[in-house]
């Protein structure tokens, strides 16, 4: 299973109809998800898991297994990518840059063989044409390489394919986003996302790296047949795998971020029912919505978008799923936001319980032949 899309098939639909013919329509809403991930945990596939739902207003949260009190805080892995967009379009809003903005504008190394033609929006929406991880990803990693070691990289790294030809996903187009930032804001990023996302929306339980989290409130990963880039679980990659302190603390714009389903959750709620604490409506409509041209992958900026996010194939969906086994996304039509949190690694399992639970979410929501 690809580790960033969502299953788009429906399950469980007799359970669904069920406990539709049984039951009030919240409790249809959860409780199919629900029991799944108890019985991932039951049956010792999945250490620790959390899961938010909220449906017009009500929410639903759960914790399972190790994650047993308080609010659980998970390495969130790729979703950590809307959070680092959404500090980078607060900068966009202060017109301190625009979307068409060369990179070069703002990294002018950053140059020579085509790059000096990738725009800000060519990241965000990943046809920039840089790779996903770097040809040295392992190498910086087992020296606990500085996050500048790997924006040097980045800067001069092969081009995939020509900026805008085609749909690539790329991690280090997040990055130096992130070094944009940095030299503009002429602050630390992790301390730009605290300041301008995690502060005013009220994310306690969120940060790029672990400051001013510790290692012991976090839960830990079920690294085993966890991501190649991740060391897979090696004994060899202990020092700098997703457990390790060395990658907790790096701050990594693409994949470091920490968090709880309470704070994912809300920071959702802030694209469904803008409140201008982060950034403009207009803005934040533009983000979750498709910036790619016909024929290519829809994203927005930022976010993945239906059909990627299997719940529902129009693009009412965004979100983004998470290599450590992290799943969200928001659906404007219905005014629900699904979070899933768990500790297995996303290519550990096919289908994978957290998007077992999303897609039971959706099928209770809107049942084969029921009009949305």
């Amino acid at each position: 299973m690809n580790r960033r899309h969502f299953l788009s098939s429906c399950i469980l639909p007799s359970l669904l109809y069920r406990l539709q013919a049984a039951r009030g329509e919240p409790d249809i809403q959860f409780d199919a998800a629900d029991r799944i991930l108890t019985q991932a945990v039951q049956h010792h596939q999945v250490a620790g898991a959390s899961f938010s739902i909220r449906h017009r207003g009500t929410t639903r949260i759960r914790h399972y297994g190790t994650a047993r009190s308080g609010s659980p805080i998970y390495l969130l892995a790729s979703i950590t990518k809307p959070f680092s967009a959404t500090g980078l379009m607060t900068l966009a809003d202060a017109n301190e840059l625009k979307l068409t903005d060369p990179l070069s504008r703002f990294i002018p190394e950053f140059d020579g063989e085509g790059r000096e033609t990738i725009t800000i929006e060519d990241c965000l929406t990943h046809r920039s044409g840089l790779p996903d991880q770097l040809p040295e990803n392992t190498e910086l990693r087992r020296r606990h390489a500085p996050l500048a070691a790997f924006v040097e990289k980045a800067i001069r790294t092969p081009l995939q394919f020509w900026p805008r030809k085609q749909y690539g996903y790329s991690s280090m187009g997040i990055l130096l986003l992130s070094e944009v930032a940095r030299r503009i804001t002429r602050q630390p990023f992790p301390a730009w996302l605290r300041e301008r996302v995690f502060q005013p929306l009220g994310m306690p339980h969120s940060a790029l790296g672990l400051d001013p989290l510790q290692l012991n409130q976090t839960m830990k990963c079920q690294v085993e047949q966890a991501a190649p880039e991740s060391g897979a679980g090696a004994a060899s990659a202990r020092n700098w795998d997703w457990n390790s302190p060395y990658w907790r603390r790096l701050g990594a714009p693409w994949g470091g971020a920490h968090g709880s389903v309470e704070d994912v959750t809300r920071f959702l709620d802030e694209f469904l029912h803008p409140r201008a604490k982060l950034l403009r409506p207009d803005t934040m409509l533009r983000m979750t919505r498709n910036q790619n041209p016909p024929g290519m992958t829809p994203r927005g900026l930022g976010f993945a978008l239906s059909p990627q996010l299997g719940p529902r194939q129009d693009r009412a969906v965004f979100g983004h799923t998470g290599s450590t086994g992290t799943l969200c996304w928001a659906d404007r039509k219905t005014d629900t936001i699904c979070v899933v949190l768990t500790t297995l690694p996303a290519r550990a399992a096919s289908p994978h319980p957290r998007d077992l639970a999303s897609q039971a979410l959706a099928d209770a929501l809107f049942p084969q032949g029921a009009t949305p």
